[in-house]
């Protein structure tokens, strides 16, 4: 911003710690601190944070709750075989479960 980039989106993917189960453990809290530190839109990559594909739905739905301005999920038609990330990809099936749920989601809040 320093330097005229006004198109800037900050990220929750989580932060390092000794848990090992997780890739990272994401800190939902984080959401509604930086919109009211910044006017920033802030978005949560749950799939980065966790790593695991059973993670990212209720992970999606509490960034969601907390006041995510959007979601980074990845997506894969066969994640077993996927070259990259295949344990954090959801199948489209998956992504459109979660996708109904994040919308039930944001209708309330």
């Amino acid at each position: 911003m320093s330097e005229g980039n006004s198109n800037i989106i900050l990220c929750e993917r989580g932060i390092r710690t000794y848990e090992t189960y997780t890739r990272n453990t994401m800190d939902v809290s984080a959401i509604p601190l930086l919109h009211e530190l910044t006017h920033l839109p802030v978005i949560a990559d749950p799939s980065h944070a966790t790593g695991k594909s059973k993670l990212v739905r209720p992970m999606a739905m509490a960034a969601t709750a907390a006041g995510a301005d959007g979601l980074m999920i990845e997506v894969h038609n066969d994640p077993a075989h996927a070259l990259c990330d295949g344990a954090q990809s959801l199948t489209p099936e998956e992504f459109a479960d979660v996708n109904a749920r994040v919308a039930q989601i944001r209708k309330v809040i």
